[in-house]
C-alpha cells in the first residue's frame, strides 16, 4: 500500500471508528462479557466495511475490520509492529513518522496515523488504560502498558511537531547466558568468570547506554543467584524476570494527579531491608537511592547488583558520587570514594557498536582508593579493530593478564577458579554451552 493510499485507510479507519462509538453503548460490555461484545462489535465493523460508500473491497476490507478492533482493544496502527518479536523500541514522531528499533538498528516503517488528532486520541487512549492521564496542562507522561511495555509520550504544546510516544518494548523471552556467548556479546571466561562472580557473592554494577543491554544481562546473571538465597528487586518498571522461588518484587510508584502518594526507589530501599533480603537487585541505580544501596552492600547484603546510565566504567565511577551528593550526605570526595571501594568489588560496562550488536567491552575490579583515587583494574576487554566490508565490527576479547582479588573471596566460600583463566591472551568468541551453566 503506498503512502497517500496508506494515509487515505487511515483516515477512513478513524470515520469508521468514530461510527462505531457513536453507534454502540461501550456499557454493555459488562453486561454481555467480553466474548460476546467483542464479537458484537466485530460485526458492526464488518457491515460497515461492507457499505458501498467504504468503497472497500477484499483483502482491504478483512484489514479495514482488524485494524478497526486494533484500534478498539488493541495497538491500533501499531499493532503490527508491537507483535514482532525482533523490534525492541516503537517511535512515533508525529502522525506520519513511525521508526523502529530492530536488532539494534533503527528503521523507519511507513506506518502512519490518519493525523495528529488520531494519534492524541490513540495515545490518550494507551495512557487511560495505565490509570494516568495527559492533556495540555500536564503533556508529559511516563506509564506501564498492561503488557508490561514502558510508554513515554510527549504532546503539544511541549512537542512542537505534534504529538511524539515512544514504546520500549517488554520482552518475554530473554536472551540466554549460553546464547550471547555463542552470539559472540562475551567471551567463554568471561562468562565464567561472572559466574563464579554472582555465586561467590561479590557485589556487582553494570554501566551501559540506553538500549545496551544492561537489564538482559542483569536478569541472566540473576539465574546464577543460589535457589536457597532471599532476593529482593527494585525497579521503577519491572524487567527482571528472576527465576528464584523466593523473590520479592518491588515497583515505584508515580504521583497522583494531586502530587501525592509517590513511592521513591529509596523509599523501597530503606524498607527492603527490613525484609531479610539475602540480595538487593536495583534496575537502574539514578539518585539519592545509591547512599543506601551502597550502604546495604556494606552491611550484610554481598552478591547484590545494580545498573547505572554510563559511556565507561570510570564514568560509571563518577557518577555514583554524583548520586551520592544528589542523596543528600555531605560527604567528603574522599571518604565518598572510599565507600563506593568498600561496596563494589566488579564493575562490567556493556555498549552497542554502530552496527547494533552488543559487546561486554571490559570486566574490571575495584580493589580500593590510593591517594583519593580510585584503583581499578581491567580483568577481560574487548578492543576493536575496525570494519569489515560488510559493515561488521572488527575485534577481539582479551583477557589481561591481572588476577584479581575477589578471587580469594571466592575460594573462601568453596568455588574454585583457576588462575588460567586470567592469563593474558586472546579470547575466543562462541562455543557451545558447557558445564559452567548448569
Amino acid at each position: 500500500m503506498g503512502v497517500d493510499n496508506r494515509r487515505t485507510f487511515q483516515q477512513l479507519k478513524t470515520k469508521l471508528h468514530r461510527q462505531i462509538v457513536d453507534s454502540i453503548d461501550m456499557s454493555k460490555s459488562g453486561e454481555l462479557g467480553d466474548e460476546e461484545f467483542r464479537k458484537q462489535l466485530k460485526g458492526l465493523a464488518t457491515h460497515l466495511c461492507a457499505r458501498p460508500e467504504a468503497n472497500l473491497t477484499g483483502r482491504d476490507r478483512d484489514l479495514m475490520v482488524q485494524e478497526l478492533m486494533d484500534e478498539i482493544y488493541g495497538f491500533g496502527p501499531l499493532q503490527e509492529l508491537m507483535d514482532d518479536p525482533e523490534i525492541s523500541d516503537v517511535l512515533v514522531n508525529g502522525h506520519d513518522t513511525v521508526f523502529v528499533e530492530r536488532n539494534g538498528l533503527l528503521e523507519r516503517t511507513d506506518v502512519k496515523f490518519a493525523d495528529d488528532a488520531h494519534l492524541l486520541h490513540f495515545i490518550q487512549r494507551l495512557v487511560g488504560q495505565a490509570g494516568r492521564r495527559i492533556d495540555e496542562t500536564s503533556p508529559m507522561v511516563d506509564a506501564k502498558l498492561p503488557d508490561g511495555s514502558r510508554l513515554h509520550a510527549v504532546i503539544p504544546p511541549l512537542a512542537l511537531r505534534g504529538p511524539t510516544l515512544s514504546i520500549r518494548r517488554f520482552k518475554t523471552k530473554i536472551l540466554q547466558f549460553e546464547d550471547m556467548v555463542r552470539m559472540g556479546t562475551l567471551a567463554p571466561e568471561m562468562a565464567e568468570f561472572l559466574i563464579h562472580c554472582v555465586r561467590g557473592r561479590m557485589n556487582i554494577l553494570l554501566s551501559g547506554g540506553t538500549g545496551a543491554g544492561k537489564t538482559t544481562m542483569l536478569n541472566n546473571l540473576s539465574r546464577f543467584i543460589p535457589a536457597t538465597e532471599r532476593v529482593i528487586t527494585i525497579e521503577e518498571t519491572a524487567e527482571l524476570q528472576l527465576q528464584q522461588a523466593d523473590v520479592v518484587g518491588l515497583e515505584t510508584r508515580v504521583s497522583n494527579v494531586e502530587g501525592k502518594g509517590m513511592v521513591s526507589p529509596r523509599d523501597l530501599l530503606r524498607n527492603s531491608l527490613r525484609m531479610r533480603p539475602d540480595r538487593i537487585i536495583v534496575g537502574e541505580s539514578r539518585g539519592g537511592e545509591v547512599l543506601d544501596m551502597l550502604q546495604a552492600m556494606n552491611t550484610g547484603h554481598d552478591g547484590s547488583m545494580s545498573t547505572v546510565h554510563a559511556n565507561d566504567t570510570r564514568d560509571a565511577l563518577q557518577r555514583l558520587e554524583l548520586m551520592i551528593a544528589l542523596s543528600g550526605a555531605e560527604l567528603p570526595t574522599r571518604v565518598a570514594r572510599q565507600y563506593v571501594a568498600s561496596a563494589i568489588q566488579i564493575f562490567l560496562h556493556v555498549a552497542r557498536l554502530a552496527n547494533g550488536e552488543r559487546k561486554v567491552i571490559r570486566i574490571s575490579e575495584l580493589t580500593g582508593v590510593t591517594n583519593g583515587e580510585f584503583d581499578i583494574e581491567d580483568i577481560f576487554v574487548y578492543r576493536m579493530a575496525g570494519v569489515d566490508g560488510a559493515g561488521r565490527m572488527l575485534g577481539s576479547f582479551y583477557a589481561t593478564g591481572y588476577e584479581p582479588q575477589c578471587v580469594r573471596r571466592i575460594a573462601a566460600r568453596g568455588i574454585d577458579v583457576s588462575p588460567k583463566l586470567f592469563a593474558a591472551r586472546e579470547l575466543k568468541s562462541g562455543f557451545e554451552a558447557t558445564s559452567i551453566f548448569s
